[in-house]
C-alpha cells in the first residue's frame, strides 16, 4: 500500500533528495567513503556548503550585508542564541503558541521581555493582530508558523524595531523580503531537510552589539567568520538541504511552492468545510498552509479513533493531532504531494458516506 507521509517532523522530503543523500552516505562522488565517514575539511565537501549557501542567498534574493550559515542545536538553540546576541534591555515577543513561549522563556534569562500580543485566550485558535509594537525594545520576535495549532502569517511585518523570526516551520515555503528582518532561523528538519541543522540569515551589521561576553559556541560572529566551520557541521543534514534547495529552484523556486502549498491548502480546507463531520480549529484568515489541523464536529466526536484507523488503512502517517488541540493535523510541507492531499480528502469523503 502506497504510504502519504503528514508527519508534522522530521516530515516528508522529496523522493529524489532522499536517494541522493542515501547514495552520497554509501559512496560519496565515487570517493569510496561514505560522507558520514569523510572529513568536513575534505576537498569536496567544501563545495556542498558553498553551493547550499549559494541557493539560500539566490532563492531568498539575500540582500548584501547578510550572512548565511549552517549550524547545528535546532531551533531551541537558537531560542537561546538569538537574545544572547540581541537582546541588551528588553524584546517584544508574540506569543502564538509552544514555540513562541519556549522562545520567551530562554529571552527573560538575558533581559526585560514584553509580551507585545497573545492568542492564549483562544488556545493560539488565531495571529494576534492591531498589537502595538514598543520601539524602545532591542527586537520583535515573532514565530511565522505554529505547527501545533495550525496558525501562519504568510507576509512580512513593517517593524520601526528589528525585526527576528522563527521560519523553522514555513521557511523556503515562500518568498520572504529579508531586508526586513535582523536574523531569520529555522531548524530544518520540517521544510528543508533532514534533522541535525539549522539555517541562519542574519543582518551582519546587527551583530556585536550587547555588552555582555558571549561564549564561543553561541557567538554567531564566529560561526560566520569561520563559514559554519568552527566545529564539524552536520555534513550529511547539510548535504541533505542542498539537494533540496536544488529540488525548489528547479520547482519554481520559493514562488513555486507558495503556489503548490495554496493549491493543496485550497483542497483540504475545501473539503474540512465542507465535510459534515469535520471543522477545522484555527481562524479562517490565519489558516496555516503548513500545518492543517482539524477535529470531528461535536456530534460525532465519539468517530475520532475510528476515522484516524480508517485513514491509517488507507496509507495515511502522521494525521493525528498534538495533544495540545487533538483531532487531526495534516502537515504539507514543500514535498507534499497533490496525490498525497487528495488521498487524504478521499478518505474524509469515503467515511462521511459511511455515516
Amino acid at each position: 500500500m502506497k504510504k502519504y507521509n503528514f508527519n508534522a517532523g522530521p516530515s516528508m522530503l522529496p523522493r529524489e533528495v532522499i536517494e541522493a543523500t542515501a547514495a552520497a552516505c554509501l559512496d560519496f562522488e565515487g570517493s569510496g567513503l561514505s560522507l558520514m565517514e569523510m572529513s568536513h575539511r575534505a576537498k569536496n565537501f567544501q563545495p556542498v556548503l558553498d553551493k547550499a549557501v549559494d541557493l539560500i542567498k539566490n532563492l531568498f534574493d539575500v540582500p548584501a550585508g547578510y550572512s548565511v550559515i549552517f549550524l547545528g542545536g535546532g531551533a531551541n538553540t537558537e531560542f537561546c542564541r538569538v537574545p544572547y546576541t540581541f537582546l541588551n534591555k528588553k524584546a517584544a515577543y508574540i506569543n502564538t503558541g509552544t514555540w513562541a513561549k519556549k522562545a520567551m522563556k530562554e529571552a527573560q534569562l538575558f533581559g526585560e521581555v514584553v509580551e507585545v500580543a497573545s492568542s492564549a485566550d483562544k488556545n493560539y485558535s488565531y495571529y494576534p493582530k492591531n498589537f502595538v509594537i514598543p520601539e524602545d525594545a532591542d527586537y520583535l520576535h515573532v514565530t511565522t508558523n505554529n505547527t501545533i495549532f495550525g496558525t501562519e502569517i504568510r507576509y512580512d511585518i513593517d517593524s520601526p524595531i528589528p525585526l527576528i523570526a522563527d521560519m523553522s516551520s514555513d521557511i523556503c515555503s515562500r518568498p520572504v523580503d529579508v531586508s526586513k528582518y535582523n536574523c531569520i532561523y529555522a531548524g530544518a528538519q520540517k521544510n528543508v531537510s533532514m534533522a541535525g541543522v539549522n539555517i541562519l540569515i542574519i543582518k551582519d551589521d546587527a551583530l556585536g552589539k550587547v555588552s555582555r561576553q558571549i561564549p564561543t559556541m553561541l557567538d554567531y560572529s564566529v560561526h560566520i567568520k569561520n563559514g559554519s566551520m568552527f566545529n564539524t557541521p552536520p555534513v550529511v543534514p547539510i548535504y541533505c538541504a542542498m539537494k533540496n534547495l536544488e529540488w525548489v529552484k528547479a520547482n519554481g523556486g520559493l514562488e513555486g511552492m507558495d503556489k503548490r502549498a495554496k493549491e493543496r491548502a485550497e483542497i483540504l480546507y475545501s473539503e474540512i468545510d465542507r465535510n459534515k463531520l469535520f471543522k477545522g480549529t484555527v481562524a479562517e484568515e490565519d489558516r496555516s498552509l503548513m500545518n492543517i489541523c482539524f477535529v470531528m464536529n461535536d456530534e460525532y466526536k465519539e468517530l475520532e479513533a475510528e476515522f484516524m484507523q480508517f485513514a491509517t488503512d488507507r496509507g495515511m502517517v502522521g494525521i493525528k493531532g498534538h495533544r495540545s488541540v487533538g483531532g487531526f493535523r495534516a502537515s504539507c510541507y514543500n514535498a507534499q504531494t497533490i496525490e498525497g492531499v487528495q488521498a487524504l480528502v478521499q478518505s474524509m469523503k469515503d467515511f462521511e458516506a459511511k455515516y
